[in-house]
């Protein structure tokens, strides 16, 4: 055993669970010792025994002691603490570390009494007797030395720790597992330079790092070995540290069968004719020839400061180069079994250091609770053998495509040569919501198309591998693009973010949940539902298709990539070469090749965690980064700045704040030159940032430096700045991480960063950088009781109603839409969403209104179903009322061009709401009432003509525009303002005519249609103001509103013609739908301008029918029920109007005797509703909730009818009668109008019945009122 459990004696307030595997210090809170506990067994060499804290109190200082001790805890009288513990017990006791209660090292590693929940704490012994402790998996190094050959792990509960539990991890350690445990125990340490090595190698840092002297003299003379030769798959990896631009070639690596000791060291390792083979530029040169020419993708003349150069010798003889973690194949084979791993300092190349798993750490910045598996080597074994459930690759993929050792990268080799045949799967079934997530690392522009993720039922040893995953026909879903297909068809053609736009960093995932459904999430957003119904035993599979050329697994655990939300460039942006140098804080951490930072212990330290940009800035050169990560354990964040120093030559302080030369430093809303503030209150307070937000700097050629945050220009920080200045970013307090926005923001150049007014004088030049595709952020400046997420996409009421006013960050351009998409409501409160327009800019003021009332600049709005200036009412009853918005609801604003104010909800537009407004105008909105959160959804510019009007062409559906209805435009889509929409299949007699519109044809867009047939009857031009007609006349459609939408045949009907309509699309939001009728007042006499508003305008000689009643003029009429039995007449000479539905001929039903107007009926009618006192939608549908299949109860059955009129007959329930304030005396009768699920009722005569549950859906409430 090798002490997986705690053994059972341990301290009198010690309770032991968990198999023995959790210990836990009773009355944490009233004692602070008595909490030792020991490893079941003594320790085996190189075991790391670890434990996770798992809860601590803050009563007492102190927090948890852990070491070793010779004495058996069998026989041991056990003291109240560790540090009591006697006969060679060595103990790490917060920052330091004691042998038999005496102080040996008082500076080691990290301060165990820093520590949070969560963090992990380990030690190990050698099989030389050396003593070494482990924080969250990082070693500390060797604490001591002359331990004895049988020793027992002690963990002391002491202080703040009262719980710990021994961790998964418990294993030996990963300078044994790589270099193999028996070789390891024999001449096992770490790899060195050689102390023999070129006449100009100057050796540093325990021989581990080398530098050639005299750079700018000399290129050569730098070779040198490592100290011992290198084992059986045993990394030997080195960074480049320094380069210079003098010479031509650089750096040179490989192996050589030639000892150190006795060789001759050459000038140039490529020399040596014997036992030698070395990668040079990118071919692979033994004994001095090249035997091959073109080798891996990568050429060592073109690396960088930072990358790693790696080789390795594996058990079957083949030698292997890896660059940055990525192997480049097999360089050669039957490589000799001893061999020495060799560098030579060429050229270029000034400076390297060996870099191994515990350094790289700490150098590369991966995250501390996780080890970097980026590099292509085999992870640890905690977390592959020995974690089953970890999700990987399976070996099994296409031809092109290969897994990395770890199983967590997969990349397609020769990514330049092809395209496709790069299909991956995970090696086991997703479970349900779990997320498969991937990262994009690296990407080919020689292609077209990129990523594509899904899942499938198809296993992977089973699978016969396709050229690409959509290729598959059965069990697979796919995402692709910005569509999805479902076994090999398209099944959403606008689904999402488009995948083919993803850049390096930018992450894709995909989860099934339990009920089938499927969800895709483009760097952590979730995208929606995709499909239903899919299974659970499903398989995630990546096609590493076009542009993506590798991936690796993300775990949720890790810091996540930034969201290319932030970046505010388009797919064409260029890329700078900006990023973080190497060289950095003692508590900082640089990963991501340099393009990300951050404070790994950020619970523990809140300071020396200084960066800086990796050269100078250029002027107007603007250095952006987004903050990924904060805690909310410190005050302060973030400080960000300027120096002339350059890393190389800074001696980082604790905070930059404390360089008193040539530093300008921008912390909170002061201004620091040389640590003294010289202006206090700047525009911006950096304390104030969050998560998303975006800090940029630029020191413009007039000598000032200049700070932006999200983009906007807060104006000159401080003047004076010199040229080549390094930016600097402080990683203080709550600021944890944070990440290099890498495309190119040169202020002369169009930059992605203008300001407010540049936005505005150069709409062209914004389309050209943006691609007309704009995603809205709220401003920094809103209500204190608003809190902003999603890179301020976002915006959530953190409590109460009131005090949440938030504006978008830049005005509004003309016809740009604004749209909100209902997130999260609260019944608790009455009212809504509030949304309008303002003159008000978020930039002149400190604190945002409480209200939109209390704005003092001009603000136009919608509460309800009133549009609302300044306090007072505009408009009633403009729209449907805004109270009545469901999570999932759109609701947008925009200023067109002619200054009209326009509402849309759900993609209708409803019309002009108020005139008159300004140019500049910003979006603003109040998350008032039952309105709880909210996020900006419109990502393109809307381009419609001033007036809403549509052009009379069309063409199917694009996805140009996610807020566009049904409009058949070709080229650019006007602004979502469609409704409804009407076709003429055809006249009397013949054919149906095809009509344009999303049924017109079944083949893709942009294929050419048929000849049209030439209808026989159309619309007249002659229509109300909201109907726009195209096709020739043939269809016809309600752009704004929900009246104003009057059309009439162009020509007069004759003696028995159909005159038929199919209807197109239907708006939900709106009741009452189509009416139709005849009107015999010739539309010559009428004028456009002179139509009523709907068809129950009409005053002379016009029939219609709306819902089941006739109207004549205006008013409704009685009309009895024909007797069935009696002979109907011919219509060609009764003159009677009969309507028609879907071919069949139908007599409307009996009406009431009065003559009752609509708006009163309706209005009676919902008085009636309010007075029954129903429980609401969802107890209404609680109502009509049927017994399962298996449910044996007794229960009746619940009983429906087909038609109203037979319930109505068969109802057991008498009438309402009472007084209307309207109507006098009535009689009241409701009912339900419920849908049924398809084969879940039986028919027993006119009754219908039904016992399933679920299997009812409530569709309305149906009221009628009649006189007394």
């Amino acid at each position: 055993m090798w002490g997986n459990k705690f053994h059972s004696r341990c301290g009198e307030l010690i309770v032991l669970s968990n198999s023995n595997k959790t210990a836990v210090r009773s009355s944490a809170t009233h004692e602070f010792n008595h909490g030792l506990v020991f490893s079941h067994a003594p320790l085996n060499d190189y075991q790391i025994f670890e434990v996770i804290i798992e809860a601590k109190v803050n009563s007492w200082s102190g927090g948890l002691q852990i070491g070793v001790t010779p004495c058996n805890p069998a026989s041991l009288e056990l003291p109240a603490s560790a540090m009591d513990l006697r006969s060679g017990t060595w103990i790490m006791s917060g920052s330091s570390v004691s042998r038999d209660g005496r102080s040996v090292v008082e500076l080691y590693g990290s301060d165990l009494d820093q520590l949070a929940e969560g963090d992990t704490v380990g030690v190990s012994r050698s099989h030389k007797g050396e003593l070494v402790f482990y924080v969250n998996g990082s070693p500390q190094g060797i604490a001591g030395s002359g331990l004895p050959a049988q020793v027992w792990a002690v963990v002391d509960l002491y202080g703040k720790c009262s719980q710990a539990s021994i961790t998964n991890c418990n294993r030996h350690s990963e300078r044994d597992n790589r270099c193999g445990g028996a070789e390891a125990r024999s001449t096992g340490d770490r790899l060195r330079f050689h102390s023999r090595h070129g006449s100009l190698v100057l050796l540093t840092a325990q021989e581990r790092s080398a530098e050639r002297r005299r750079p700018l003299d000399e290129f050569n003379n730098g070779v040198v070995l490592t100290h011992r030769p290198l084992r059986d798959d045993e990394l030997f990896e080195i960074r480049i540290d320094r380069l210079v631009d003098k010479w031509s070639g650089s750096i040179e690596a490989g192996i050589t069968t030639h000892c150190p000791d006795t060789l001759k060291i050459p000038a140039t390792m490529t020399n040596l004719r014997t036992g030698t083979i070395m990668m040079s530029g990118s071919g692979i040169l033994t004994n001095g020839k090249g035997t091959r020419r073109e080798y891996g993708t990568f050429n060592l003349d073109e690396l960088k400061e930072g990358d790693r150069i790696a080789m390795m010798r594996r058990s079957n003889g083949t030698l292997h180069f890896f660059i940055n973690g990525l192997d480049q194949g097999v360089a050669a084979t039957n490589a000799p079994p001893t061999v020495w791993g060799v560098v030579d300092l060429y050229g270029m190349t000034v400076k390297v250091s060996i870099v191994d798993d515990s350094e790289d750490r700490v150098a590369g910045g991966a995250d501390p609770q996780l080890p970097d598996n980026s590099r292509g080597l085999p992870l640890p074994l905690s977390l592959s053998a020995a974690d089953p459930h970890l999700l990987t690759f399976h070996t099994s993929c296409g031809s092109h495509a290969a897994v990395l050792p770890d199983g967590r990268t997969a990349h397609r080799p020769n990514a330049m040569d092809d395209f496709n045949n790069g299909v991956v799967m995970t090696a086991r079934h997703l479970r349900p919501q779990e997320l498969f997530e991937v990262r994009l690392d690296k990407v080919v522009t020689k292609w077209a198309g990129s990523i594509e993720i899904g899942v499938t039922t198809h296993g992977p040893t089973d699978l016969e591998y396709p050229s690409t995953m959509t290729n598959v026909r059965s069990g697979t879903w796919m995402m692709t693009g910005n569509g999805v297909m479902h076994n090999g068809t398209a099944v959403l053609d606008d689904y999402g973010h488009n995948l083919d736009r993803l850049k390096v960093g930018d992450r894709v995932g995909v989860t099934v949940h339990e009920d089938g459904r499927l969800h895709f999430f483009v760097n952590g957003v979730d995208q929606g539902v995709a499909a239903l119904g899919v299974p659970r035993a499903v398989y995630g599979v990546v096609d590493l298709y076009g542009q993506a050329a590798q991936v690796t697994i993300v775990e949720r655990m890790r810091s996540q990539a930034p969201s290319p939300a932030a970046s505010t460039g388009s797919s064409s942006t260029l890329y700078s070469d900006l990023k973080f140098h190497q060289l950095h804080g003692r508590n900082a951490r640089v990963s991501m090749n340099g393009a990300t930072a951050s404070r790994p212990n950020a619970h523990g330290e809140f300071n020396e965690s200084i960066i800086m940009s990796n050269r100078p800035l250029r002027d107007a050169e603007v250095f952006e980064v987004i903050i990924e990560r904060m805690v909310d354990r410190w005050s302060g964040s973030i400080e960000a700045g300027v120096t002339l120093v350059p890393p190389e030559e800074l001696k980082f302080p604790r905070t930059m704040t404390d360089i008193d030369f040539d530093t300008w430093m921008i912390s909170g809303s002061a201004v620091m030159k040389d640590g003294k503030i010289i202006r206090n209150r700047y525009r911006c307070d950096l304390d104030t940032l969050g998560v998303g937000s975006r800090l940029g700097l630029a020191r413009l050629a007039d000598s000032t430096l200049h700070v932006y945050i999200n983009g906007e220009d807060q104006g000159v920080a401080c003047d004076g700045v010199p040229p080549n200045v390094y930016a600097v970013i402080d990683l203080y307090g709550q600021c944890a991480q944070v990440s290099v926005l890498n495309h190119v923001t040169r202020l002369q150049d169009n930059s992605l960063l203008c300001s407010d007014s540049q936005i505005l004088e150069s709409s062209q030049a914004l389309s050209i950088l943006l691609g007309n595709e704009i995603a809205h952020r709220f401003s920094l400046c809103c209500g204190k009781n608003v809190n902003l997420r999603n890179n301020n996409t976002t915006a959530v009421r953190l409590r109460g109603f009131s005090n949440s006013v938030i504006i978008t960050a830049a005005p509004l351009l003309p016809e740009e839409l604004l749209e909100l998409r209902i997130e999260q409501l609260c019944d608790q409160f009455a009212g809504s969403l509030r949304l309008g327009l303002t003159c008000f800019s978020p930039n002149n003021v400190g604190c945002m209104p409480s209200s939109l009332d209390q704005i003092p600049e001009h603000t136009w709005w919608v509460e309800g179903s009133e549009v609302r200036r300044a306090g007072g009412t505009v408009r009633t009853n403009y729209c449907p009322s805004l109270d009545r918005l469901r999570r999932g609801d759109r609701v947008g604003i925009r200023c067109t061009t002619d200054n009209c104010l326009r509402l849309v909800i759900n993609g209708e537009d409803m019309g002009v709401a108020a005139s008159g407004l300004p140019r500049r105008v910003w979006g603003v909105a109040e998350l008032y009432g039952r309105t709880q959160s909210v996020t900006a959804v419109s990502t393109c510019r809307s381009l419609a003509s001033p007036g809403g009007g549509l052009p009379a062409g069309g063409a199917p559906d694009s996805p140009v525009s996610v807020m566009q209805d049904s409009l058949e435009l070709g080229g650019v889509r006007p602004a979502p303002a469609a409704t409804a929409a009407a076709a003429v299949p055809g006249a009397a007699g013949g054919p149906a005519t095809p009509a344009a519109g999303p049924s017109a044809s079944s083949g893709p867009a942009g294929s050419t249609p048929p000849r049209p047939v030439e209808p026989a009857v159309r619309f007249r031009d002659c229509h109300g103001r909201n109907i726009a007609l195209s096709n020739k006349g043939c269809v016809a459609r309600r752009v704004a509103s929900y009246n104003q939408g009057l059309v009439l045949s162009a020509q007069p009907l004759r003696a028995g013609q159909l005159f038929e309509v199919r209807i197109e699309r239907l708006l939900p939001c709106w009741s009452s739908s189509l009416m139709v009728g005849v009107c015999c007042l010739g539309p010559e006499r009428e004028r456009a301008a002179s139509l009523p508003v709907s068809a129950l305008g009409l005053r002379r000689s016009a029939w219609c029918i709306a819902s089941d009643a006739v109207f004549h003029n205006g008013v409704k009429v009685s009309i009895s029920q024909s007797d069935p039995d009696q002979e109907e007449p011919d219509p060609s000479t009764a003159g009677s109007l009969r309507p028609l539905g879907t071919g069949g001929d139908r007599a409307p039903g009996e009406l009431a005797a009065a003559v009752i107007k609509n708006c009163t009926f309706q209005s009676a009618c919902l008085r009636f509703r309010s007075s029954l006192g129903l429980p609401g939608e969802l107890g209404m549908q609680a109502l009509l909730t049927g017994r399962g299949k298996d449910d044996d109860s007794g229960r009746a059955e619940l009983i429906f009818y087909p038609a109203l009129r037979q319930a109505a007959a068969a109802a057991t329930w008498p009438p309402v009668r009472y007084s209307e304030p309207s109507l006098g005396r009535v009689v009241a009768s409701a009912a339900l109008e419920v849908r049924l699920r398809p084969g879940a009722y039986t028919a027993d005569g006119p009754r219908w019945m039904v016992k399933e549950r679920a299997a009812t859906a409530l569709s309305a409430l149906l009221l009628r009122l009649e006189p007394a």
